[in-house]
């Protein structure tokens, strides 16, 4: 399926969140005093290396791989990445039963070949 450009409004937020809230792993949100006294305002950081695979890029996946029609879910995905995303699509399809087949380039670093 392609998507095409659509702007996104609060409806597909909320049900982002819903979907998220059950299967991504809550991260903390942490003020970082550091860059705090470098830039004046308050800066925080939310630690998503702590998701299920150590990154966002899980949070859109699942998202989007959990709204796929029952057909689009029988076809399967594919997803073309060096890491963090193709990590995010492996997991999101592995749990929601579908299958997956993920392109990497031969100069994808072997950690996040094996992961």
């Amino acid at each position: 399926m392609i998507t095409k450009n659509v702007l996104l409004d609060i409806t597909d937020i909320k049900k982002a969140k819903e979907i998220l809230d059950v299967n991504a792993r809550k991260t903390p949100l942490v003020k970082s005093f550091y860059l705090t006294s470098k830039t004046g305002g308050e800066i925080y950081l939310k630690l998503e290396n702590m998701q299920l695979t150590g990154s966002f890029k899980f949070r859109g996946a699942f998202n989007k791989i959990s709204q796929l029609t029952n057909e689009e879910k029988e076809r399967g995905v594919i997803a073309c990445s060096a890491g963090n995303h193709a990590q995010g699509v492996a997991l999101s399809s592995h749990l929601l039963g579908i299958k997956s087949k993920i392109v990497m380039p031969t100069s994808a670093p072997q950690a996040k070949v094996d992961a």
